[in-house]
């Protein structure tokens, strides 16, 4: 950097400390738009993240067929999976295993408290692949066995005081299901959202006991691809065919058949669209930030008219006025952006904190380096644009003009 350049820097440098008040309140501008928008992406890359980790610990080859429209898989009553369903897929070429899934809300009842909650039955024969498909694991106690007509599993958050019942249920402690008798025999690992860490899970066999009229019809399926099989070329192929086993118009099937990817793509994009909105919000703050910035630099251009008239008469060209001034707009842009980098992060860590204490863990900020650099460059890059034209103004004042204005 020429000795020119660096006594630039250092001039622009000491102008916006010497204006601490201006200097402040535009900085303060620019923190509350970068902000706004480092936390609102924080939070996106975040869930993006607990998506990819998602698709990785379950994998690729599971796919689920249930109803069509809207609601959670196996609340529409008039859609079901039956065992002979199930036989069927099971022999279409490319599938490894099928389970049925049971899913019901239920009355649970703890020291004369209630709940509504949804119970799941589990067959036990595919219990690991279950687990897997479901993402749950044992945390507390053991699982469902062969048996287990009068025992249940419960999700994360019945172990927490306060948050379904007063007290805090632990392995041996006996709930009420429609008014049958339960012993809790483990506790499931948080999965992250509160739904489904207040679920309920029985075997099928108990399942049927509990809700007699649902036996052999399955509110959904999974299943999983045999290795080498793409899941979406499998999906399809059961969608054909499973609708021609139930007699089905094409495009009228009363169920979908969606791999797990598809799941974790769908919930993706409405994350993304969710974020671009709320970011485009952001944007208007960052807005005004660029308005103020203009006004701050025109200001300072009107204010120091004389002393760029001097500097044009001791010989400084109209490239060094123009790279003063905008150097000093990007580096007030650039402070504003550091500052809302660091309260970015404080909100986006006590957003998560929050969310975490609602049950919901897997809404959770993430900071990578690409996002902190990235909003440090976008400031810089906004004061420098924002002080464009008022650097250009001052970069063209003629010596004369300017050392004779008052």
């Amino acid at each position: 950097m020429s000795t020119v350049n660096l006594g630039a820097l250092l001039y622009a440098l000491r102008n916006v400390l010497h204006r601490k008040m201006r200097s402040g309140l535009t900085i303060v501008s620019v923190f509350i738009g970068v902000t706004a928008i480092f936390t609102l992406l924080s939070f996106g890359i975040g869930i993006q993240s607990y998506v990819e980790q998602i698709a990785e610990e379950a994998g690729a080859d599971k796919l689920f067929i249930q109803a069509k429209g809207i609601g959670a898989p196996g609340t529409d009553a008039t859609f079901f999976v039956s065992n002979e369903d199930i036989d069927f897929i099971e022999d279409i070429n490319g599938v490894s295993e099928v389970a049925g899934m049971y899913l019901k809300a239920a009355e649970i009842e703890f020291k004369d408290k209630k709940r509504i909650n949804f119970i799941v039955g589990i067959d036990v024969d595919n219990l690991d692949f279950i687990e897997e498909a479901m993402l749950v694991e044992i945390l507390k106690g053991r699982s469902l066995k062969k048996g287990d007509t009068d025992k249940a599993v419960l999700g994360y958050n019945y172990q927490i005081e306060n948050k379904i019942f007063a007290r805090a249920l632990d392995v041996g402690d006996k709930i009420i299901i429609n008014d049958a008798p339960v012993e809790i025999v483990g506790f499931y690992d948080e999965i992250g959202n509160p739904s489904d860490d207040a679920n309920i899970y029985v075997t099928n066999d108990m399942m049927e006991q509990l809700y007699p009229d649902i036996k052999n019809r399955f509110g959904h399926a999974i299943m999983r691809a045999d290795k080498g099989v793409d899941a979406n070329e499998l999906a399809d192929r059961i969608q054909e065919k499973l609708r021609k086993f139930k007699n089905q118009e094409e495009g009228k099937e009363d169920f979908f058949v969606q791999t797990f990817s598809d799941v974790l793509a769908t919930f993706g994009s409405i994350i993304l669209v969710i974020n671009g909105v709320l970011v485009l919000i952001a944007l208007v703050s960052v807005a005004v930030a660029s308005v103020n910035i203009m006004n701050t630099m025109y200001t300072a251009v009107l204010e120091r008219t004389k002393e760029i008239g001097v500097m044009k008469a001791i010989g400084a060209q109209n490239k060094e006025i123009l790279f003063i001034f905008v150097f000093e707009s990007g580096l007030l842009g650039l402070i504003g952006g550091a500052v809302g980098v660091v309260f970015g992060m404080i909100n986006a860590s006590i957003g998560g904190a929050i969310a975490a204490s609602a049950g919901f863990a897997s809404l959770q900020p993430a900071f990578p380096v690409v996002l902190i650099v990235g909003c440090l460059l976008f400031a810089f890059l906004l004061g420098v644009v924002a002080g464009l034209l008022p650097a250009r103004q001052a970069s063209q004042l003629k010596p004369v003009e300017a050392l004779r204005y008052e």
